[in-house]
């Protein structure tokens, strides 16, 4: 099997990252009452976020695949979000749009919603609100490793690519 290159996101760039989607929210007129940070890629982006814009965080895990920490929250996002709630989701990555997609679905019917990420593949099938930057994965294959996920070994960073090698190939 295929390796995909590896390419590092620094702790600078990051940082510019989240200065812009700051930037960006804050431009749009539009106020969330919660940031929602999608673990597990999501969950430091959107604490930064919090931070920088004094909005409180809320978390959903995905990632794990306990349902618990995933669809019953999601569940009670919705409920919030139906009611009048806020509620901007935050992520690294809109890479396939598998998960802003799920996300999209968990919150059927609701507008109150938005949605960010650090990195936003223009080729994905989901759009996003707000993002740093884009990238075009018919032109970039890289699989890019966040600050927070440089201290795993590699063979770590590699079994989360093989579960979806095809977007970097």
């Amino acid at each position: 099997m295929d390796q995909p290159k590896l390419t590092p996101v620094t702790m600078e760039t990051f940082l510019h990252q989240i200065d812009t989607l700051v930037g960006a929210i804050g431009t749009s007129g539009w106020q969330a009452d919660y940031l929602v940070g999608i673990g597990r890629g999501g969950l430091v982006p959107a604490t930064y976020l919090s931070h920088a814009m004094d909005i409180p965080m809320l978390s959903v895990d995905l990632s794990a695949k306990l349902p618990d920490f995933g669809e019953t929250l999601l569940a009670r996002l919705q409920e919030r979000a139906a009611a009048g709630e806020q509620l901007l989701f935050v992520d690294d990555i809109n890479d396939s749009g598998g998960t802003i997609n799920l996300l999209r679905r968990a919150m059927a019917g609701v507008v109150s919603i938005r949605f960010a990420v650090l990195m936003d593949n223009i080729r994905s099938d989901a759009r996003v609100d707000y993002r740093a930057e884009t990238i075009d994965r018919t032109v970039t294959k890289d699989w890019y490793v966040f600050p927070w996920e440089a201290v795993a070994r590699r063979e770590s960073i590699l079994a989360d690519w093989s579960h979806v090698p095809g977007r970097t190939r």
